[in-house]
């Protein structure tokens, strides 16, 4: 996996884009399903019901040591996880005050 890479989920419309990424190899899932390139077919399944939670059009996901980030091009109703683990939103970083 490397940056610039468009994946699709295999069970929902969820689409990213990949914005960081180690060099390890991982599993990324989407919904419970792994997820495709762009040119692969979708399953047509539903996404599990632990893996349901959502994603969200313009956020970026990452992994708890900010290794991998993803960015979603298109929502869906299945969350993104990297080998079962769930990635979270990115939160914006807190500017300083203008004191």
């Amino acid at each position: 996996m490397k940056s610039g890479v468009r994946l699709k989920s295999a069970v929902c419309d969820t689409e990213v884009m990949v914005t960081k990424a180690a060099a390890d190899e991982i599993q990324l899932t989407c919904g419970g399903a792994e997820m495709l390139e762009m040119s692969g077919a979708k399953s047509g399944g539903t996404p599990d019901a632990a893996h349901a939670a959502g994603t969200l059009v313009g956020k970026r996901y990452v992994d708890e040591g900010d290794r991998y980030e993803f960015l979603c091009t298109k929502g869906g109703k299945g969350n993104l996880a990297i080998n079962g683990v769930a990635l979270q939103v990115k939160q914006a970083k807190a500017l300083p005050s203008s004191d």
